[in-house]
């Protein structure tokens, strides 16, 4: 059977992911992702009401047109989790392609919230539900399966999609990392990957994201960083001022620990901002997580201007708001505070927990310049990089290998200059670069098997 692979988006920069692999006659595609710092850097974008070749010539969404030299029908188009560099040009695209989207649930809610705010195309792509652990079959010939490997990121019921064919497996491995006490959800399953790498053929390839591959060590688990935020909150519990907290809205786990420190310190917590609302909602919804019953949620802006002229007027004190803004997005709604642009005054000494790191992007790390800033001048003090990554260290690149044993590896999910590397850790386990190491670009095919 022959097996190829399609590297469409996310090989030239981190964001706009999509891979496609063929085997035989069948095709999947895993991921369609947005690049928000293309989208960022034009003001008063919105993507839900642009066509998706404005979208493609912006470099925000991928350029899929190498899909028509793939000779084969696409069965299944598959997300590996809810980040919008991954799901968020599945709106944009997935309408091309007659095949469902298959997803974990959390990721099915985000990718269908995704399609039912689109304003140019309608997309009737079945949706269907899959659970880690499960496999379906792909395509007529029986020959060919799609399993889903459960792996720990900072976003819940994320997984690694392994498609089966007679040739071997194919291991999509984009963003994880190796996490075996998560604060939310069951462990990354390194027992299952053994298992694969060691059945019939064992591994044709492996596609993997390179993103921490340059630093030594391990990922610490999400647990150190809940510690770490446990101390830094509770160090406040005798301040009598302002304390705002901001978080990747996405990350559930991190979130669950602000809410649970904020009371533990006297404070009512309260989640503030579209994108907080929506994903925080969303996995309370799906008994992903158990909110206090008093938990506040607001999204629209005038819902959030309220609630901060409430904690005015009640006092500030009382009151942890988890906000969006950790990246210092102009329109999200730190910056918004940072600005004088909501009811909730700055003063001298309030505390601003920043529990994320800056994405190493010029557009992030201007914004995130800016808006740390423009709270200094209103008299914050900023605790930042309460955070750990949600992507594997180089030690945990040598156990996926050594679990896996591919014959073929793609580095992905970086551009060149940060593919360095992760092409030096394969080599010294003993892959070349042009041999079973494939260092690739945006709209390639590579031929692993005739």
């Amino acid at each position: 059977m022959e097996i190829e692979i399609a590297t469409i988006g996310g090989y030239e920069e981190v964001g706009r992911q999509m891979t496609a692999v063929r085997a035989g006659d069948d095709v999947v595609i895993f991921d369609m992702g947005l690049n928000l710092s293309q989208v960022l850097i034009h003001d008063n974008v919105e993507t839900e009401q642009m066509h998706s070749l404005d979208l493609i010539d912006m470099g925000a969404i991928p350029d899929d047109r190498v899909m028509s030299d793939l000779e084969g029908d696409v069965k299944a188009i598959v997300p590996t989790h809810g980040h919008l560099d991954h799901i968020g040009a599945i709106s944009k695209l997935a309408h091309r392609y007659d095949a469902p989207v298959v997803a974990t649930p959390f990721t099915i809610e985000l990718v269908k919230q995704q399609i039912e705010g689109e304003q140019k195309f309608g997309v009737e792509n079945d949706l269907v539900k899959m659970e880690a652990g499960e496999t379906m079959s792909i395509g007529d010939s029986g020959k060919v399966d799609l399993e889903f490997v459960n792996v720990t990121h900072s976003i819940i019921d994320a997984i690694n999609p392994v498609l089966h064919t007679p040739e071997g497996a194919v291991v999509y491995g984009l963003d994880k990392r190796m996490d075996h006490t998560p604060v939310i959800g069951d462990p990354i399953d390194m027992e299952r990957f053994r298992e694969i790498g060691r059945e019939g053929e064992g591994v044709l390839c492996y596609i993997e994201d390179c993103t921490n591959a340059n630093k030594k060590g391990r990922t610490p688990s999400e647990n150190v960083a809940r510690e770490h935020l446990r101390d830094v909150l509770y160090s406040m519990e005798d301040y009598d001022g302002g304390i705002v907290a901001t978080t990747f809205s996405s990350h559930i786990a991190r979130v669950k620990s602000l809410v649970e420190f904020a009371d533990d310190i006297g404070r009512q917590p309260v989640l503030l901002g579209r994108s907080m609302e929506k994903y925080s909602g969303t996995a309370e919804r799906l008994d992903f997580i158990d909110f206090p019953a008093d938990l506040g949620m607001f999204g629209h802006r005038k819902s959030v201007d309220r609630t901060f002229k409430r904690i005015m007027n009640e006092g500030k004190e009382k009151y942890l708001p988890v906000v969006t803004g950790h990246q210092g997005e102009p329109r999200a709604m730190l910056t918004r505070m940072a600005r004088g642009e909501t009811p909730y005054e700055l003063e001298d000494g309030d505390k601003v927990v920043f529990s994320a790191r800056v994405i190493p992007e010029p557009t992030n790390e201007g914004q995130r310049y800016q808006a740390e800033k423009l709270l200094g001048m209103q008299g914050a003090r900023v605790y930042d990089d309460i955070h750990v990554s949600g992507h594997l260290n180089q030690e945990g690149h040598y156990e996926m290998l050594d679990a896996l044993q591919p014959q073929h590896i793609i580095p992905a999910h970086q551009d060149m200059s940060g593919y360095s590397s992760y092409v030096n850790l394969c080599e010294s386990e003993g892959y070349k670069m042009g041999r079973d190491l494939h260092v690739t670009r945006n709209g390639n095919l590579i031929q692993l098997v005739d």
